[in-house]
C-alpha cells in the first residue's frame, strides 16, 4: 500500500497561517507488516542518518496505531521523498499527514480527510499547510475548537507554479521569532483587506487580481531580509509573466503562479539569474493525500 501527500505553499502573501495551496510534488510512502523494523529513504533526506534514527513519522504512526489497535507491530516502511526538506514546501505537514493516514490504513480504520486534518492539527498548529496537503486545490483555513474549519477552491491545469528553491533553508521557528508582536491598525486592516482580496481572486478566477491582492504587511519582508536576494528572485518574477510572487511559507523558497504558456520563459529566466538555486515547473495539484492500494 502506497500514502502520498503533495507539498504546499502557504501564507501566499497576506494570508499568514490561514491560506495555502497544493503543488503537484510528492512524498511518498511504501509499508508492509514485517518481522523487524525497518526504514529506508530515497530522495530528499536519503543521505540523513538523523531521519533513520529519528524519524518524525515513525513516531506519529506508532502514536496513532498503538491508539487505534492497542497493539505494537513491526513494519517495513519505504519513503520516496521529493519535497525539499525545510525550504517552506510543507515538508513537516506531508510527513504528519502521511504519518497519521498510514497509522489507520495499517490498522484498518477508514477514516474522512477532515479527521486526519484534525489528527494533524495535534502536531503543526496552523491550518496553511497541513489543509492543502490533505483536501488538495487551494484553501483558506481557520482553527474553532481545535478544529479545522475550510473551503477548497479547484485549481485549473491552465496555471502553472514555478518554484525557485535556494541552497539553504530559512528556519521556521527562528523566523518567527523575527516578527512583531503587534500591529498597528493600519497594517491589520491592509493584511485583512488583501487576504479577502486574495480569497476572492481565486473562487471567482480573477488572475490578474492577484498582484495587488497577495500584498503582505505582515511577515513576508521581515523574512525576506534573511536572504536578501529574494527581493530580486520576486522582482525577476513580475517582470517576466509571474500572476502572483510570494515568499512560500517562511522560505527560503519563492512560489510564483503563472499561465502554463509563460512557465517556461519564466523558468528559463529565473534559473539564468539564480544559477546557485533549484527552479522548477510545477502543476498544480487538486488531490491532497492520497491512498493507492
Amino acid at each position: 500500500m502506497t500514502i502520498s501527500v503533495p507539498a504546499t505553499s502557504a501564507n501566499l502573501g497576506p494570508g499568514f497561517d490561514s491560506l495555502g495551496l497544493s503543488l503537484g510534488l510528492r512524498n511518498r510512502v511504501e509499508f508492509k507488516p514485517s518481522r523487524f523494523f525497518s526504514v529506508s529513504i530515497k530522495g530528499e533526506g536519503e543521505n540523513n542518518p538523523r531521519l533513520k534514527g529519528n524519524n518524525m513519522f515513525v513516531s506519529i504512526f506508532n502514536d496513532h496505531y498503538h491508539r487505534l489497535t492497542q497493539k505494537r507491530q513491526n513494519f517495513k516502511f519505504q519513503f520516496f521523498n521529493s519535497i525539499p526538506l525545510s525550504r517552506g514546501l510543507g515538508s513537516s505537514s506531508a510527513v504528519i499527514v502521511s504519518a497519521i493516514a498510514t497509522a489507520h490504513e495499517a490498522a484498518g480504520v477508514r477514516v474522512s480527510k477532515r479527521r486526519i486534518l484534525n489528527h494533524a492539527l495535534v502536531y503543526e498548529p496552523h491550518p496553511d499547510n497541513i489543509t492543502p496537503a490533505v483536501m488538495g486545490g487551494f484553501n483558506v483555513a481557520t482553527i474553532e475548537k481545535q478544529k479545522v474549519f475550510s473551503q477548497k477552491k479547484h485549481l485549473p491545469e491552465y496555471l502553472k507554479a514555478v518554484v525557485v528553491i535556494p541552497n539553504k533553508p530559512i528556519s521556521t521557528a527562528r523566523s518567527r521569532t523575527t516578527l512583531p508582536k503587534s500591529y498597528s491598525k493600519e497594517n491589520a486592516v491592509f493584511n485583512l483587506s488583501h487576504a479577502a482580496l486574495t480569497v476572492a481572486a481565486f473562487f471567482n478566477e480573477d488572475w490578474e487580481m492577484l498582484k495587488i491582492a497577495t500584498q503582505d504587511r505582515f511577515h513576508q519582508k521581515i523574512r525576506m531580509k534573511m536572504m536578501p536576494e529574494l527581493f530580486t528572485v520576486q522582482k525577476t518574477a513580475y517582470e517576466h509573466g509571474a500572476l502572483m510572487s510570494t515568499l512560500s511559507g517562511s522560505g527560503s523558497t519563492f512560489f510564483s503562479l503563472c499561465y502554463d504558456e509563460d512557465a517556461k520563459p519564466l523558468a528559463q529566466r529565473l534559473e539564468q539569474r539564480f544559477t546557485h538555486y533549484t527552479v522548477k515547473i510545477l502543476d498544480l495539484d487538486n488531490h491532497g493525500l492520497v491512498t493507492e492500494r
